[in-house]
């Protein structure tokens, strides 16, 4: 079995889980229901077939999490994609950081801003607007209840609007959930590991 990876890399990584995921040959209606299983469709990742032990949370994440990050109106995605990085990194969820660095460099086509986080964390050099969403990401992440009124003043500077700055919250917090899920459910490998990928 290949080594667990504990650090930040480049490329997306796979995803070992610790818990079996659900047989989908064996699985029953509401499992199948909530992982959205048709007889034409059956590519389901590693991760959401360990959340299908329990279809009724399954249900509600997805629909929740699916609006989070790709609703159509406000914040643009790349930037829910760089609330999510900050806050893997952080929380030292480093597949996460991997899915979701790949969707932020194929939505901006820019590689560049990716690597810094990689080499530099999150106090990586940004450029103005991108610094103002990683610092309030970054501190909501580390310190929730330290949040104030203050701290949307920087992104307002930035011209984000009362949606998207809640689209970002969205997006960290729907993270500090999520790496923790992934943390606690397996642990991540390289890409090309045995072990299929988990897709968020």
């Amino acid at each position: 079995m290949s080594k667990p990876m504990r650090d930040f890399t480049k490329g997306e990584l796979e995803w070992s889980p610790w818990i079996e995921p659900v047989d989908l040959d064996k699985a029953t209606a509401g499992q199948r229901d909530a992982l959205k299983i048709t007889p034409s469709s059956r590519a389901v990742g590693a991760y959401s077939l360990v959340l299908a032990h329990d279809p009724e949370a399954l249900s509600e994440r997805s629909p929740l999490y699916n609006g989070i990050m790709f609703g159509a109106k406000g914040l643009p995605r790349a930037e829910r994609e760089l609330g999510a990085v900050t806050a893997s990194r952080i929380n030292g969820c480093a597949y996460c950081a991997s899915v979701h660095a790949k969707r932020f460099v194929d939505l901006t086509k820019e590689p560049e801003v990716m690597a810094r986080i990689h080499a530099d964390g999150v106090e990586a050099k940004l450029d103005t607007r991108r610094r103002a969403i990683v610092d309030y990401a970054a501190k909501l992440t580390r310190d929730p209840a330290s949040i104030g009124a203050a701290d949307l003043a920087p992104l307002r500077a930035q011209g984000l609007s009362d949606l998207e700055v809640l689209d970002l919250t969205h997006a960290v917090a729907m993270f500090g959930w999520a790496n923790r899920l992934m943390q606690s459910l397996g642990a991540p490998l390289p890409e090309g590991s045995e072990t299929g990928s988990a897709a968020l």
